[in-house]
């Protein structure tokens, strides 16, 4: 399993595809079993730091990170965890 992980930590750090509609936060952690998923997310700019904002949750989990919309599978979602910030 491969981690890519922000150094500081919080108690409000959930996945990405547990956080409602609406939530935003800043990336901390993309881990995945799968070396090129995590490439992938890597390219895209999910990376940690970077900040996310939910759209969608169903049936895909769409969301902002940085400047760009995103739309993956809850499976993909649930390895990208997020330092939630609040709501809008």
């Amino acid at each position: 399993m491969s981690s890519i992980r922000l150094a500081s930590s919080s108690n409000r750090v959930r996945s990405l595809a547990s956080l409602d509609e609406g939530a935003h936060g800043v990336v901390v952690e993309v881990q995945t079993h799968a070396q090129a998923r995590a490439g992938r997310l890597l390219a895209l700019g999910v990376t940690p730091g970077a900040h996310v904002r939910v759209l969608q949750t169903f049936p895909g989990i769409v969301f902002t990170c940085d400047q760009t919309e995103l739309v993956v599978e809850r499976a993909v979602a649930d390895a990208i965890f997020v330092r939630e910030e609040g709501r809008r």
